[in-house]
């Protein structure tokens, strides 16, 4: 088994190609042409004191996206968040999304895989994306079916967005 990705030392961002940038991105979000192009300036034109500092910018832009009236800004920001892989897909392409939702393989696949098409039917166009953090299946299946319930389109982009902020600052610490 490969040796997870080490991120670069932070002050060594602007200075990196864009390749290492882009990839940097990818680690601690998931690969996202769209978010190479809202974030990779970011990186190279701004110095950061840390990841989670970084990530908190990101999150601003993305919150922009979310804020904005422009449908354009919405499919965008709407391809971003659909690039974390659906919970407990049964193949992910990103090592750190295949070991951060193991726990969420096994005998339900099948009733997470109807809340995921059922969330995505009530919110279309989004992706449900919650930061797993070592919870249960059952516990993640209970919030999602909550959220269907009460959640609001707005709402759900904005929790994804949380959430993939979450997600990026746990791997920026597991990986620096």
């Amino acid at each position: 088994m490969a040796a997870p990705p080490r991120l670069p030392p932070i002050a060594a961002l602007p200075t990196l190609p864009t390749e290492q940038r882009a990839a940097v991105l990818d680690t601690l979000f998931e690969p996202s042409a769209q978010l190479h192009t809202l974030s990779l300036p970011l990186l190279h034109d701004q110095a950061f004191p840390s990841y989670p500092d970084l990530i908190a910018a990101i999150g601003v832009q993305l919150t922009s996206l979310a804020a904005s009236a422009s449908s354009s800004d919405t499919t965008w920001l709407e391809s971003i968040l659909g690039s974390h892989p659906r919970l407990g897909a049964p193949k992910v392409d990103s090592a750190q999304s295949a070991g951060e939702q193991a726990q969420l393989q096994g005998g339900e696949g099948e009733k997470l895989r109807e809340l995921n098409e059922l969330y995505e039917q009530t919110f279309p166009g989004l992706r449900y994306v919650v930061f797993v953090n070592g919870r249960s299946r059952e516990v993640i299946m209970e919030e999602m079916r909550g959220r269907i319930r009460e959640g609001t389109l707005r709402g759900e982009r904005e929790a994804a967005i949380r959430a993939m902020c979450e997600i990026a600052a746990d791997r920026a610490a597991k990986l620096s």
